[in-house]
């Protein structure tokens, strides 16, 4: 299910005076609601149901303005800790985390690496989609807090660099 079918979908609602409507296919459900609390909800089943689900409500009717690249720009916080510089590099969507860009290839950076404005550090993988996660700025990666494989959540942090 892509953008275009859930936006024909909610133009549907809002023609008529439904409430509720609930769409539920193997990997996907959706669902719908009208009203004050009205959330539109859709989690992604992969086909190996290993992991736990994850739901990432939107307020119906309140399309995101951001292109895709844009929403998978990293969150980059500077650490609160005076004693440390370290910048960290948090993930920008809850998806799978992975090190490499194939299983058989070596990681992307690793503890100690120097990394330049733009360097790739992983891939977070959202629903089929490959997301590459880069640097923000030049440093040495001091911590990768992450495994390849595992799932990550929004804002969770990845690497820890030191600024250069």
């Amino acid at each position: 299910m892509d953008v275009k079918e859930i936006r024909r979908l909610l133009e549907a609602l809002a023609a008529t005076d439904v409430r509720e409507f609930t769409y539920e296919t193997g990997d996907y459900k959706l669902t719908l609601k009208r009203g004050e609390e009205a959330r539109q909800t859709i989690t992604y089943l992969p086909p190996t149901a290993a992991l736990p689900v994850q739901q990432a409500p939107v307020q119906v009717g309140q399309a995101s303005q951001a292109s895709a690249p844009e929403a998978a720009a990293p969150v980059v916080v500077a650490s609160s800790s005076p004693a440390s510089k370290l910048v960290e590099v948090q993930a920008p969507i809850v998806g799978t985390f992975y090190a490499s860009p194939a299983p058989d290839a070596g990681p992307f950076v690793k503890v100690g690496d120097r990394v330049a404005a733009g360097t790739v550090l992983c891939i977070i993988e959202a629903m089929k989609l490959m997301n590459e996660i880069e640097a923000e700025g030049a440093g040495v990666v001091r911590e990768v807090l992450v495994g390849n494989g595992e799932p990550v959540e929004y804002g969770q942090v990845l690497f820890r660099i030191e600024p250069a």
